[in-house]
């Protein structure tokens, strides 16, 4: 079967081969082909595909410290609760309300929440730290860059935010914020409050949580535009008006959750669009984001197969939204290594070792042209550029088509299932039109979390890794 796969991709493999950009660790300027194709892209996703593999991380964190740096982006924005990524925000700007975060563990400590991982990790404490000195070298307060979470599973949370904010700033209101909101004190979480709206065994909250929106919209309208306001004044009402948004959002998307994935995924993807949107527009016309989140979030959910032809994603409503030459995406592959995940939701994480790529993905035909090549195989790693911003780069039309076949992709989240890897997370895409750059790693770590639970540190030590040239 090896043998079959490598003669129908020959062509493919041999166009790889002399488009492969170098990328070598500690070696900054191998970033520079993927800056000048992003040129001057208002808005730029950078995947991953797993939710605990160290090298993607690292890579989008070197990327985003570049276009921070060189092409003035000041908005981080994540697939991360509002909330606790505002608590970061405030310390990498200075926040005169974090003056009490001792550094930047204690920043990230909110995030609490199941998979804590995937912001209490190594890199992340690393980025941050890099963003508070960056930001504390800048004179003016609207070129600092911040850190956003985008996502909108903080319903409890974001309702305690937006009731302490009126409690300061609108007292008139927080009795019938707090009436409406006090709907939700029926159910112990947001999955029975989920089932008992989608059962009809309750009337559910989703008028309570418009009228307390349609309020917080009204206050945050009338802060702007009595224009009195401090900067950070404004921030903090920018912060509550988004927070109901998430309430009446979170609202929406626990009631349909046992509708089935679909639905959800676009309530979830379309909100965090709209968060990016509002961000953008809060910051300024010439404000510049980017976006930290998985492939299957970044990637263009139109070059994806049929399954998921209803669904739609960040990747896609960016591109519809600012025109696909305002945007550019990165998408990662891996072929094996281990990541951190667990084995089902809600559980605690573990160090697991990644299967090999099936024979007839995009990763294992990634794989087979880093292997044939001496130079490739050294890096262990390289990236393929299938658009430009800048018309100077030259791109290889021929490449292009080769990967625009559909092949299979693999995506692992936050729960890795060896055993049922092909059912659990492999789907058709087209690579070259589902992102813009992808950057192949061949053999990627397990992602440090700050917390070690037991079973990831016995696993981490029996571990043997994988070392280059491998046997295939």
């Amino acid at each position: 079967m090896m043998a079959t796969a490598s003669k129908s991709n020959s062509k493919a493999l041999q166009l790889i081969q002399q488009y492969a950009n170098r990328l070598r660790s500690n070696k900054p300027a191998d970033y520079d082909p993927i800056l000048a194709a992003i040129g001057n892209a208002r808005v730029v996703m950078i995947g991953e595909a797993s939710h605990g593999s160290h090298e993607f991380y690292l890579h989008r964190a070197e990327i985003t410290k570049r276009l921070i740096e060189e092409k003035g982006f000041t908005v981080v924005a994540c697939e991360a609760d509002w909330p606790p990524a505002y608590r970061v925000n405030r310390w990498v700007k200075g926040h005169p309300v974090a003056k009490n975060i001792s550094d930047a563990n204690d920043a990230l400590k909110e995030f609490t929440r199941f998979p804590s991982w995937m912001w209490r990790n190594t890199v992340v404490v690393d980025f941050i730290t890099w963003l508070r000195k960056y930001n504390e070298n800048l004179g003016q307060e609207k070129k600092k860059a911040g850190f956003f979470g985008i996502d909108l599973y903080s319903l409890q949370a974001s309702r305690e935010e937006v009731l302490k904010y009126l409690e300061k700033h609108e007292p008139g209101l927080v009795a019938e914020a707090r009436k409406n909101y006090g709907c939700f004190e029926r159910y112990s979480d947001e999955q029975e409050y989920g089932y008992c709206a989608a059962t009809k065994l309750s009337s559910g909250c989703e008028k309570e949580a418009i009228q307390v929106l349609t309020k917080m919209l009204e206050v945050h309208a009338k802060h702007v535009s009595e224009g009195k306001i401090k900067d950070n004044d404004s921030d903090e009402s920018f912060y509550a008006m988004e927070n109901a948004k998430i309430v009446r959002e979170a609202e929406k998307y626990y009631r349909h959750m046992f509708e089935g994935g679909q639905i959800t995924w676009n309530i979830r993807d379309t909100h965090m669009c709209d968060c990016l949107q509002d961000l953008l527009k809060h910051n300024g016309p010439d404000t510049k984001a980017v976006i930290w989140a998985h492939n299957s979030h970044v990637g263009d959910a139109r070059e994806t197969d049929s399954r998921r032809a209803r669904e739609v994603n960040i990747g896609q409503l960016v591109r519809e939204r600012f025109g696909i030459g305002n945007t550019f995406n990165i998408g990662f592959t891996t072929y094996t290594g281990t990541v951190t995940a667990a084995d089902s939701w809600d559980m605690d994480p573990d160090f697991k070792r990644v299967r090999p790529s099936l024979n007839e993905s995009v990763e294992f035909l990634l794989h087979e042209a880093l292997t044939k090549d001496s130079t490739m195989t050294n890096d262990g790693q390289y990236f393929l550029l299938f658009r430009s911003n800048d018309s100077s780069i030259n791109l290889s039309k021929e490449l292009h088509t080769e990967l625009h076949k559909k092949r299979l992709e693999r995506a692992i989240g936050v729960i890795y299932r060896p055993r049922t890897e092909r059912q659990s997370h492999y789907f058709d895409a087209s690579l070259s039109t589902q992102f813009d750059c992808i950057i192949h790693v061949e053999v990627t770590r397990a992602l440090r979390p700050l917390e070690i639970h037991p079973a990831w540190a016995e696993a981490e030590k029996e571990h043997v890794p994988d070392t280059f040239p491998m046997n295939v």
